[in-house]
């Protein structure tokens, strides 16, 4: 995450995903596709003498950003990263540890902006956590194109429900047959949900996957497919929640997209 875009600032509670960000193999190419499918705009600061941190806004709000991966992180694939929102990244960090899971990259403070590290939880699954500094996260979340759900796939429920519910706070409400599904809950906040991986989804590894919501799923599916995105999974509806699809940017960035229904858009 970088120092800059600390204009409009939405405060998110400790347990709260507050960043997306996108590391790629093309820089210019994946801005390129995202602004013509969400219509963002790209801003680019130097981090580096090689690097450039560009962040994402929708109507001058950030929604995240993106960076292009350089040689220190050429076997690191290409993902969208999830962040979640903690008072102490020292003391997340230590407690991951605790409960089994790996911390990637040890708590580091990224110039004024905040402190962050980067865990492995123990089913596999990556993420980041933040500690704001003078960045608090988006600015903005849950309105058409921009993040609205975050989704753990995992090979161990049972696991990954002691680990976070430790780690957090969170609460685990599961729910729904024959497609099991939990929806983590960081107090009051629809905070995330997360699936089994099954066999029919082929070999997916254990992640944390981003949805954007959309104004039209088979619209921007349409869409991302002209400009050069991979379908993974067409338009379908989830009965009572909405209609998503799953696809990757043309740089293999998988992601999904949804269009809520009324009252689901009310819980984000």
């Amino acid at each position: 995450m970088s120092e800059t875009g600390a204009q409009t600032q939405i405060q998110h509670a400790p347990g709260s995903f507050c960043w997306a960000e996108l590391a790629t193999t093309d820089g210019p190419g994946a801005k390129k596709f995202y602004s013509e499918l969400f219509g963002w705009e790209a801003h680019d600061s130097p981090v580096g003498p090689d690097m450039v941190y560009t962040m994402l806004k929708l109507n001058g709000k950030d929604i995240g950003a993106l960076y292009q991966k350089g040689e220190m992180m050429k076997d690191v694939p290409t993902h969208w990263a999830s962040y979640i929102s903690v008072a102490s990244a020292d003391e997340i960090a230590a407690k991951a540890k605790s409960l089994g899971g790996t911390v990637m990259k040890e708590p580091f403070d990224v110039m004024d902006a905040g402190r962050m590290a980067v865990i492995i939880d123990p089913t596999g699954a990556a993420f980041c956590i933040w500690q704001p500094g003078g960045n608090t996260g988006f600015g903005v979340k849950g309105e058409p194109n921009s993040v609205s759900w975050n989704e753990l796939l995992t090979t161990d429920t049972a696991r990954a429900i002691d680990f976070y519910t430790k780690l957090f706070g969170w609460e685990a409400n599961t729910h729904g047959a024959p497609m099991e599904y939990t929806e983590w809950m960081n107090g009051t906040e629809h905070a995330g949900g997360m699936m089994q991986i099954a066999p029919h989804m082929g070999p997916v590894p254990p992640n944390w996957g981003i949805y954007f919501a959309v104004d039209d799923c088979d619209a921007a599916f349409q869409k991302a497919t002209s400009l050069g995105a991979r379908a993974y999974v067409p338009p379908m509806d989830i009965e009572n929640v909405g209609r998503f699809a799953v696809l990757s940017d043309p740089q293999g960035a998988v992601f999904s997209i949804i269009k809520l229904k009324p009252q689901q858009q009310e819980k984000k």
